[in-house]
């Protein structure tokens, strides 16, 4: 998907999402944190996106940063992993890329038993 953002939380879902996308996607992090000024920074970084992603964890705090995400990206699309998992980076890599597919992203689909960590 040329042209797309995803915005996370942090460096390790920003790493773990980067194993299984099979195509340039520009992914920011937040740091867990939003302001004033981040919301803005991001809204420059993302002027000239088709599309923008946000994929944030299933936790409190990601509930919250997704709420705050909400109103400064209205039309952004937003994934979800499991709320068994609760974090990005404690989804298993395949669930992560049948996540990002079913969203239509070109995936690399982990090898089972390769193990996935």
């Amino acid at each position: 998907m040329a042209g797309c953002v995803m915005i996370v939380e942090g460096k390790t879902d920003k790493e773990r999402l980067l194993r299984v996308l099979a195509e340039p996607v520009t992914i920011l992090c937040t740091y867990g944190s939003y302001s004033l000024e981040k919301g803005e920074k991001l809204l420059t970084q993302t002027e000239a996106a088709e599309e923008v992603y946000i994929f944030t964890d299933e936790d409190d705090s990601g509930k919250k940063l997704r709420t705050k995400l909400r109103d400064d990206f209205p039309d952004a699309i937003h994934l979800h992993t499991p709320k068994i998992y609760r974090e990005v980076a404690d989804t298993p890599l395949s669930v992560l890329a049948e996540i990002l597919e079913r969203a239509g992203f070109a995936v690399i689909v982990p090898h089972p038993d390769l193990g996935e960590r």
